[in-house]
């Protein structure tokens, strides 16, 4: 067994040496790729995790985002979104339901005549912070 190995050894050398030459630089570049992929996708969910983290704060009480339509025609209804940070209870005025905290939720609204609702957040500690927002009701 060993005196075939023996004389096949140089008949091995040329497939191995042809392999050492093509498909390692092949198998290197694929595998550096890959890891510069991962680095990026690490980069961009970091990044969305910075912007995330900007958008909704650090638990102090802020109101994220509170709209609706400008205007809309008597007997339609309108959609209004709230978003709130840290907040503990939430309420609209005049009431229209009752509201739970949350980063985005929307209900619709019925006016008959032009309305100024006008969205309070409140923390557990009696801070406040209100924003306002006027539909008008035409015919």
């Amino acid at each position: 067994m060993l005196s075939v190995l023996r004389r096949a050894a140089p008949f091995l050398i040329v497939p191995i040496l042809v392999f050492a030459i093509y498909d390692v630089p092949i198998f290197y570049s694929r595998w550096r790729y890959t890891r510069n992929e991962e680095r990026a996708t690490r980069a961009i969910e970091a990044e969305e995790a910075r912007r995330t983290l900007a958008i909704l704060g650090d638990g102090q009480l802020k109101i994220l985002n509170f709209y609706g339509p400008n205007a809309i025609r008597r007997g339609e209804h309108g959609t209004i979104c709230y978003g709130v940070d840290g907040a503990k209870s939430v309420r609209i005025e005049p009431p229209v339901e009752k509201l739970q905290p949350a980063v985005a939720h929307c209900l619709q609204v019925s006016p008959s005549v032009t309305t100024a609702y006008k969205l309070v957040a409140e923390d557990g500690t009696g801070h406040t912070v209100t924003k306002e927002l006027t539909i008008q009701v035409g015919r």
